[in-house]
């Protein structure tokens, strides 16, 4: 009966109902009919709102809509180009790196796409790259920056599995560093393949970038230092960012206007406000689920087809890239993790590495025909067809998806920065 309203409900969310009201609805019916008391989604709403580290969500939010909306990305830009542009495939590694770097602040893949693919499509192009890589490149660049801290999802991800954030931050940082690298390497042997014209160096033009974007530098420092230092929490970290971006932003470059903070304010506390009222609804369902020992029954259905880790991690890796395609990544962080947690706990998975695996393979689901979200806001962002997109992006889909098995199959990656 649980399996069957949990297709209805996805049915329901197929067919465009809020996600909240179904996760609400379904939760209260399983409720009713499981003589549980309803209370227990009021007091899973209390202990999110008592979570330490839920004011970082809004506050990084915040922060990261105030880098999309002033000039900071083509100051990035501009600051990656002086440095790396005369190397083969420079502007290719530059386009990795500044989307990787986006998405880590804004915690929105589609924002990347939308807020950096004017600026670096057509700089692509005007730099001889063939017009198919181009489109995968900035397609893909877009997920990259989900491992890097202050990731969105990685925050949602701590709060749902109870993992120590600060843990998960550390955990993101060489799977990261390695997609990137590795999508370096690929996009420099197209370049090189291609014969793609380079620029030189010019020492003048490198000091003038860093001088431009010379406030904006410190900012992972801020992030990373602070709380891996122990100078303070990362809800204290967010709160320090968010002031400092408001700062440098509005006051220093002011590149947004006073008058504009109200619009860049309700848009990010739009997405803040979907996203919190979701967890509540699903942090209930996940309650009553946990009560109904539906992890149990799906760790004893998988045992009855295996007791090998290995083959698990496999069966998990093509259910979390169907989940990545069909649900945003938020939704599917909420939704799957509380169920996938404890079964994998079972075959002896770490739960940090667990972690990354869920974000690696949600960020490429992302990606993956037929459905994938970013192949939608990539089609309609860039005025190219679905079909073209996909082909576009098949090439960068396999290399990830190399790079998920070494994650994966490796946890030395995940782990080795943990004390």
């Amino acid at each position: 009966m649980i399996f069957l309203l949990i297709l209805i409900a996805l049915l329901f969310m197929f067919i465009g109902a809020p996600l909240f009201t179904v996760f609400s609805g379904l939760t209260l019916f399983l409720l009713f009919f499981g003589h549980i008391d309803s209370s227990a989604m009021i007091i899973e709403m209390h202990r999110i709102a008592t979570t330490p580290i839920l004011v970082a969500i809004p506050l990084f939010t915040f922060a990261g809509y105030l880098l999309s909306e002033s000039k900071a990305p083509r100051r990035l830009i501009g600051l990656t180009d002086a440095l790396l542009g005369w190397l083969p495939g420079g502007l290719a590694i530059i386009a990795l790196i500044t989307c990787s770097a986006f998405t880590a602040l804004t915690g929105a893949t589609g924002l990347t796409i939308i807020a950096l693919g004017g600026i670096l499509l057509p700089a692509l192009l005007q730099g001889k790259y063939p017009e198919k890589f181009s489109l995968g490149l900035v397609t893909n660049s877009g997920t990259l920056g989900l491992l890097f801290p202050p990731s969105l999802p990685i925050i949602i991800y701590a709060i749902v599995s109870k993992v120590q954030i600060n843990q998960l931050f550390l955990a993101g940082l060489l799977p990261g560093i390695l997609m990137v690298v590795l999508l370096s390497a690929f996009s420099v042997q197209k370049a090189i393949a291609a014969e793609i014209p380079r620029t030189k160096f010019n020492t003048a033009r490198m000091f003038k970038a860093l001088r431009d974007a010379i406030w904006e530098l410190p900012l992972p420092l801020v992030v990373l230092g602070g709380v891996y230092s122990g100078y303070f929490a990362v809800s204290e970290a967010a709160a320090i960012t968010a002031v400092y971006v408001f700062l440098v932003e509005v006051v220093i470059y002011r590149d947004i206007k006073w008058r504009e903070l109200p619009q860049v304010m309700r848009k990010s506390m739009v997405l803040v406000g979907g996203i919190l009222i979701i967890l509540g609804a699903a942090l209930g369902l996940t309650n009553y689920l946990i009560d109904a020992e539906v992890p149990m029954k799906l760790f004893n259905l998988f045992k009855s087809y295996t007791d090998s880790p290995f083959i698990f991690l496999i069966l998990l890796n093509l259910f979390l890239l169907m989940v990545g395609c069909l649900l945003d990544i938020f939704s599917a962080l909420i939704v799957v993790v509380p169920l996938i947690t404890p079964v994998a706990n079972a075959y002896g998975i770490n739960p940090v590495h667990l972690g990354i695996i869920f974000l690696a393979n949600l960020q490429i689901g992302a990606l993956t025909p037929p459905v994938g979200m970013n192949l939608f806001i990539s089609s309609l962002r860039f005025g190219k067809p679905m079909s073209k997109i996909i082909i576009a992006s098949l090439p960068f889909i396999v290399a990830l998806l190399f790079i998920l098995a070494i994650i994966t199959y490796v946890p030395w990656f995940s782990l080795a920065l943990l004390k």
